[in-house]
């Protein structure tokens, strides 16, 4: 039996509205399936030199990366767990590939985005279904020290928003996530898209 995938939960079952091909994307993964995707990103990074030694570090933990690089080949391989779906993606990067990872899950709060390999960094999201796309959007950043988690205050806090959508023209499944600072703007971004289908057996490594 299937259960509800973390995006069911937080929509309350409801995936009305969204494009049909998005459907398999934000339904819950069969278990001994995984889902594959591949494609390419317009843009990845950021243009602001100034920012590539913070992202650097991120690049350690597999968050963000100190890049800014066109028509970057790219694989998502996302995997059921208990109450969650753990995804990482692979970018081809000029230097060589690099993993972003992360993990969604649903608490009493809603949706919560674990970010990097130690799980240390998490995002607070509101989920909104838009003209047949998924629209994610940040309610709060938080670092996890000693088992607690603590927020980001709002002054400084990064707003993250991601849109899912389809474009039935080409396709293809498209994704645009952006990242903002206050008083900042545009700190990191990536755009493109991609083909998406849930497979059977293991995922590839």
């Amino acid at each position: 039996m299937v259960g509800r995938s973390p995006y069911e939960v937080a929509l309350c079952g409801d995936l009305t509205g969204l494009h049909p091909r998005l459907v398999a994307y934000f339904s819950a993964i069969p278990v001994g399936h995984h889902g594959l995707g591949w494609g390419s990103f317009d843009t990845v990074g950021t243009p602001r030199r100034w920012l590539w030694p913070l992202l650097a570090l991120l690049a350690r933990e597999g968050v963000l990366f100190p890049v800014w690089e066109h028509d970057v080949a790219f694989r998502v391989v996302n995997r059921p767990g208990a109450g969650l779906v753990a995804a990482v993606r692979r970018f081809d990067f000029a230097a060589g590939p690099r993993h972003m990872v992360d993990s969604i899950s649903t608490d009493a709060e809603g949706l919560r985005d674990t970010l990097g390999r130690s799980g240390r960094m998490e995002t607070r999201l509101r989920a909104r279904i838009v003209d047949e796309a998924l629209h994610l959007d940040s309610t709060q950043v938080a670092v996890r020290f000693f088992g607690r988690s603590l927020p980001v205050p709002r002054f400084c806090a990064p707003t993250v928003h991601l849109r899912e959508s389809f474009d039935d023209l080409a396709d293809r499944q498209r994704v645009r996530l952006t990242v903002d600072l206050p008083l900042v703007g545009r700190v990191y971004e990536y755009v493109g898209s991609f083909r998406y289908s849930i497979q059977p057996g293991e995922a590839p490594s």
